[in-house]
């Protein structure tokens, strides 16, 4: 059953959630589906995306703006009052895709945790993130799972002269990073640093926040640290495969993709618990993971550098596991999710 299907967004600037939009959009095309944008005309759009964009006429999206079709999405919770207006006039059934769980994410938590009474069409990214919303508000949201491109693979060309250990770092002002847990991770891989010298210790960040982030300039040029600004995922990817044991730090994330893409370029994985990653972490098995209070990511990292049979262990079932999370799997999971929610609608 081909469908219309509307995606209702601000911008599709860098990051894995706008990520999986473009993603979703691009392969429910590819699969016969009528997929457009709907955005204001200052939104961003940062990946390549196969299907139109229309832009509004205002600078803020109304419901006249949305045109008629099968299914409005909307993936942020100030988008859920017009998307179900446009909904209730008759335009489509209006689905939303938590990319994150904004009430605990985001400061303006008393609008966005009544969003989430707006409408029972609901997708989510992960089995956490599927019962936090199930417990506060009574929905339980059909799950879609992140996944990973094909340019990300393991090119099985690691230097035998050297570890590295990498981490990735996004821009901190703003307020859209704290769950990343960034200083924490800076004083773990200074210690790293201190206690190896031999080892090279790798940061990664987007270049355009790397330029208008004066706290991120300061970190990056500490001569401890290799600053790294992949321009493109090719470039990402060769630095990934470089790695050798993979850090993050993040406490809160929905999906956390970093993570899995390092995997699945055969990276040993040393994380900390952040409720969406235990859909691909199997502590022990193919990750070293620990929870943030246990302050043990320090340790783990000591491990993996101490321990070569066991990080090759880690790196190689968790290429197994992140070679699962394919964009495929999620667009036929998303498809499925809209269909019903479509014939539900009727």
């Amino acid at each position: 059953m081909e469908m219309k299907i509307m995606f209702v967004a601000i911008t599709l600037c860098k990051g894995g959630a706008q990520r999986m939009l473009a993603e979703l959009a691009n392969g429910l095309a590819a699969k016969g589906h009528e997929v457009c944008f709907i955005m204001p005309p200052q939104g961003v759009v940062e990946y390549p995306v196969n299907v139109k964009v229309i832009r509004t006429k205002g600078s803020t999206i109304t419901s006249s703006d949305i045109p008629a079709g099968d299914i409005i999405v909307s993936n942020f919770y100030t988008l859920t009052d017009v998307c179900e207006q446009a909904a209730n006039s008759g335009k489509g059934v209006h689905v939303r895709i938590s990319l994150c769980y904004e009430p605990v994410f985001l400061s303006d938590h008393e609008a966005s945790f009544r969003s989430y009474h707006t409408s029972k069409n609901l997708i989510v990214l992960s089995n956490w993130q599927q019962k936090l919303i199930n417990l506060n508000h009574g929905i339980e949201g059909k799950i879609v799972p992140v996944g990973v491109s094909n340019v990300f693979r393991n090119f099985n060309s690691k230097s035998t002269v050297g570890l590295q250990v990498t981490s990735m770092l996004r821009i901190p002002e703003g307020g859209y990073s704290w769950h990343r847990e960034q200083e924490y991770l800076i004083d773990v891989l200074t210690m790293v640093k201190q206690k190896y010298p031999n080892v090279t210790v790798n940061l990664i960040t987007p270049p355009s926040e790397l330029r208008s982030s004066p706290k991120l300039r300061k970190i990056h040029s500490d001569p401890l640290f290799n600053s790294i600004t992949p321009s493109n995922d090719a470039q990402l990817v060769q630095h990934l495969n470089n790695a050798d044991i993979f850090v993050s730090s993040s406490t809160y994330d929905t999906a956390s993709l970093p993570g899995l893409e390092a995997m699945k370029c055969g990276a040993a994985l040393a994380t900390v618990y952040s409720g969406g990653n235990m859909d691909y972490c199997n502590p022990g098995q193919n990750c070293l993971l620990s929870y943030r209070y246990e302050n043990k990511l320090l340790k783990d990292v000591t491990t993996l550098v101490e321990q070569p049979k066991l990080r090759s262990v880690l790196a190689q079932e968790g290429q197994k596991e992140a070679e699962k999370w394919t964009w495929g799997r999620s667009v036929q999971r998303f498809e499925d999710a809209l269909t019903f929610y479509l014939t539900k609608g009727k």
